[in-house]
């Protein structure tokens, strides 16, 4: 799966991976539902931290289309907010 995370570039990451970020996806979205600020920003660096760690970075010049389209480090919660699908950032 290829992801991007806005304001840095593009990752694939192995399906096996999944699992463990959708938990982390979970905590975001229990962050936002309850207007958590401190922990909605904990749980999006967590979310984004083990993108990076388990992700392949994919060259620059890359153009592979992106399967999943995640917030910057410094996006609101409001943002973030829109963001949302019906299944959370990554859908799993």
């Amino acid at each position: 799966m290829i992801v991007r995370i806005m304001g840095e570039g593009q990752v694939q990451i192995a399906d096996g991976d999944l699992d463990v970020l959708n938990a982390l996806d979970s905590e975001v979205e229990k962050a936002i539902e309850v207007g958590d600020e401190a922990v909605f920003r904990t749980k999006l660096h967590a979310l984004l931290d083990k993108v990076r760690h388990v992700g392949k970075a994919l060259p620059d010049d890359s153009l592979e289309p992106s399967e999943l389209i995640l917030p910057p480090a410094d996006a609101s919660i409001e943002e973030v907010r829109e963001m949302l699908g019906d299944s959370g950032l990554i859908p799993g």
